[in-house]
């Protein structure tokens, strides 16, 4: 369905289309075993491994005790890995007891971690159980819920490789159902829900054990039993959760066809802990689609060191059925908000797919009054129109280039527009938008000022943003007479059906299926990629590859 964006104006089609679709993320719990042995093997197992298994024997009806050997057998583990730190049974051991104290502590529903440590006993006395965090300031500890990640079960169209870290911990799943206190002091956060990734690592000071939440994206090492040990990690599993519990695509329709039903929707918001030494990459995603477009790209980037090390993970989610243009004017009031929010960042890298490619080249833009000319030929001063609506213009029309972005990748972007946008059927789609009244009310006063030429897409109404992919448009056209700034380097990633095809508008045209090349190549780019892809060419191997070649190229100059 993903290579059927401009397909979608036929009702039934679409109908049809939606039905077939498979699910973004499937999730499912299993019962993780710590090793399959064979029967009658008992006496092989390590002293962890045994009271792993007496551990097991008790959770269902005794999980307190359970608890207290499943502490028995991580110290029994941590105390070999004290003497052989590459122990890699002893570290199995160790992690797959951990994970299981907080398999049994989620599933009795048993508070940890609120205020006085958990009292439990152990073979030779009690255990104390507390936990620390330094991932955030907020003190949210007692209202997460901790998800091993050993007992989920991944699959879908965006998960299809599951990344994962060798080393020491318990990769969690920490969730907040209701992040609403978090959104208020920081309205960047992840969303209404929180998913995120950490490592739980267990240290035993005698009777104590206190467990510290540590963040794979940041710390790559911890100090463990006397020496450096690689922290464990698991990357797609918290993202794999939020697709799967969130189900973006329930709602990527209806923004298109009501956009102003969802305009709180539009918003740039962090997938990570905001980290002031590490190079945001903001995503934009395209037509009838939500930043969960880019979950393939993100779960690849992330399980490189070398990206964790240097880049944090920023996404622009808008209702697509606006008008790119007024999608861009929020855009850049988002960064500006950021900017007061998080002062100094380092310069951003710009990724945008399809319509978010366009959008994105608007960030790299210095209109001046060109557009404003071409569009009406008086300036603003002199134009009769409301305030309201002249100042909805302004934003859209009159921008200047962003000094925050430092560079920008199109991929698949249909610069100069798609003829499909044209055709009957994208005009029969188009009349299904319904554009918001904030742009209704500027309606009548655009249309009594506009001036058209004769080869022009004529319309009655405003815009919306399958108007904006036309060729004829009129925005489209000027705006690709006005050329990129030269202070930002801009690369292109552009998909190839291999069904052969001419570059240029004669037929055959080489095109992704959607998006022909002679609209996504762009003059000027410092390079240009064509990968053997449909029009989801951002979830090619090949072009992750080439964006992860870039990021590398940008984090050393």
């Amino acid at each position: 369905m993903k290579n059927s964006r401009f397909a979608l104006i036929s009702g039934a089609a679409l109908s049809i289309a939606l039905a077939g679709c498979a699910q973004y993320a499937t999730v499912s719990e299993k019962c993780p075993r710590i090793v399959p042995l064979p029967a009658g093997s008992g006496a092989l197992l390590t002293l962890a491994e045994q009271t792993i298994a007496k551990a097991l024997r008790k959770d269902d009806h005794n999980p307190l005790a359970a608890i207290g050997e499943y502490l028995d057998a991580a110290e029994i583990a941590s105390r070999q890995l004290k003497s052989s730190p590459n122990d890699a049974t002893a570290r199995r051991d160790y992690n797959f007891a951990i994970s299981r104290v907080f398999s049994t502590l989620r599933a009795e529903k048993i508070p940890a971690w609120g205020g006085e440590p958990l009292r439990v006993s152990g073979a030779n006395g009690e255990w104390q159980l507390s936990g620390r965090t330094d991932i955030t300031r907020e003190p949210i500890l007692p209202q997460l819920e901790f998800i091993p990640a050993d007992q989920i079960q991944l699959g879908g169209t965006y998960v299809q490789q599951r990344e994962t870290k060798a080393g020491i911990g318990a990769p969690l799943i920490a969730t907040l159902r209701d992040a609403t206190a978090i959104l208020k002091r920081d309205p960047f956060a992840q969303g209404k829900n929180i998913y995120y990734g950490v490592t739980a690592v267990a240290r035993f000071e005698g009777r104590r054990c206190i467990v510290s939440f540590e963040d794979p994206l940041t710390k790559e090492n911890v100090a463990f039993a006397g020496h450096t040990q690689p922290l464990a990690a698991d990357f797609t599993a918290p993202l794999a959760l939020l697709l799967a519990r969130e189900n973006p695509k329930k709602i990527e329709l209806a923004r298109l066809l009501r956009p102003g039903k969802y305009a709180e929707t539009a918003r740039l918001a962090r997938l990570q802990i905001y980290d002031p030494s590490k190079i945001p990459v903001l995503c934009v995603h395209g037509l009838m689609d939500s930043p969960a477009t880019w979950a393939p790209m993100l779960n690849a980037l992330r399980a490189d060191p070398d990206i964790r090390k240097r880049y944090q993970f920023w996404f622009y989610s808008y209702p697509s059925g606006y008008p790119y243009p007024h999608s861009a004017a929020i855009l850049r009031k988002q960064l500006n908000a950021i900017n007061a929010h998080h002062p100094g960042h380092k310069k951003i890298v710009l990724i945008g797919h399809s319509m978010g490619g366009m959008i994105s080249r608007l960030m790299l833009t210095d209109s001046g009054d060109k557009l404003w000319l071409k569009m009406f030929s008086k300036p603003p001063g002199e134009a009769h129109l409301t305030a309201d609506s002249r100042q909805l213009l302004t934003d859209a029309l009159i921008f200047k280039h962003r000094e925050d972005v430092g560079r920008a990748i199109f991929i698949a972007a249909p610069h100069r527009g798609s003829d499909l946008a044209t055709n009957w059927l994208a005009r029969f789609g188009s009349s299904l938008i319904k554009s918001p009244n904030t742009l209704l009310s500027i309606g009548n006063d655009v249309l009594k000022i506009s001036t058209f030429q004769s080869d022009d897409l004529h319309l009655k109404k405003i815009p919306n943003s399958v108007d904006t992919l036309a060729p004829n448009n009129r925005f489209v056209k000027e705006v690709n007479t006005i050329p990129i700034t030269r202070a930002i380097p801009y690369h292109s990633i552009i998909g190839d059906r291999g069904k052969g095809g001419n570059k240029d508008r004669n037929k055959p045209i080489c095109s992704d299926g959607f998006v022909p090349y002679w609209s996504s190549h762009v003059e000027g780019a410092q390079s240009e990629l064509i990968v053997p892809s449909g029009h989801s060419a951002h979830q090619n191997p090949q072009a992750i590859a080439e964006v992860k070649r870039i990021l590398m190229l940008n984090a050393t100059r």
